[in-house]
């Protein structure tokens, strides 16, 4: 007699599932980085020629996205994108910084 060999976790995904390794991989980087953009944000998953994304937004071309071989590297790959939206463009803080600085030598 046969055994089954298609075994059901708790949540009633099937192993090896996309949607259990997004699950899974997400509440795993949530926990070891509480604090990040994707465990605040919670972007959505997905895979899609054996890359993982991480959207938040309508689009990828709308959106903060992440891309990644793994559940993680594309989190992480979110993280990093998210917090350079948030920072100005390196060209933006040096005239800044000349504006300033031309501001004082005046005074």
């Amino acid at each position: 007699m046969r055994r089954k060999t298609n075994v059901v976790s708790k949540n009633g995904f099937h192993s090896g599932d996309p949607t259990l390794t997004a699950v899974e991989g997400m509440e795993l980087y949530r926990a070891a980085h509480p604090g990040s953009p994707s465990a605040v944000r919670q972007p959505r998953l997905f895979v899609r020629a054996q890359l993982w994304i991480a959207l938040l937004g309508p689009s990828v071309e709308e959106g903060i996205v992440g891309i990644g071989p793994t559940v993680e590297a594309a989190l992480r790959a979110f993280d990093v994108q998210y917090l350079a939206g948030l920072r100005p463009p390196a060209d933006a803080i040096g005239h800044r910084l000349a504006f300033r600085n031309s501001k004082l030598s005046a005074a």
